[in-house]
């Protein structure tokens, strides 16, 4: 069974920036598509962005465009979240995530991780 451990959050002041990272320690790793997801108090949990097994293609939703980047190092095993230019709406905790479907939907998740805390505040 995959078993997904993200790590990276914290407290970071309003144009600030934050990596987070998933670790994923399984063989197969490179088989899912991964991603990340995030949900604030008394809202939905959403999709934030997402990279193909291979890494060949990736998608954000638009509030994050052009401030955060997702990557993946499939020789260890882990995908990555670069957040920068960071707003107080991003303040949430944040999911990773992998699938084997081609939906990035909460319903077509395999694993998911127990969530890190990004909290962005003056």
């Amino acid at each position: 069974q995959v078993q997904l451990v993200e790590s990276g959050g914290g407290l970071v002041q309003p144009g600030g920036s934050l990596g987070l990272s998933c670790v994923v320690p399984e063989r197969t790793f490179n088989s899912y598509h991964m991603g990340w997801f995030r949900q604030a108090t008394g809202k939905e949990r959403d999709p934030v962005a997402a990279i193909t097994a291979s890494g060949g293609a990736t998608w954000y939703t638009d509030s994050v465009k052009g401030r955060f980047t997702i990557s993946r190092d499939n020789a260890k095993n882990t995908v990555y979240l670069q957040m920068n230019s960071l707003k107080p709406e991003d303040t949430a905790v944040y999911y990773c995530a992998a699938t084997t479907s081609g939906v990035w939907s909460k319903d077509a998740v395999n694993y998911w991780g127990k969530g890190t805390l990004v909290t962005v505040s003056s």
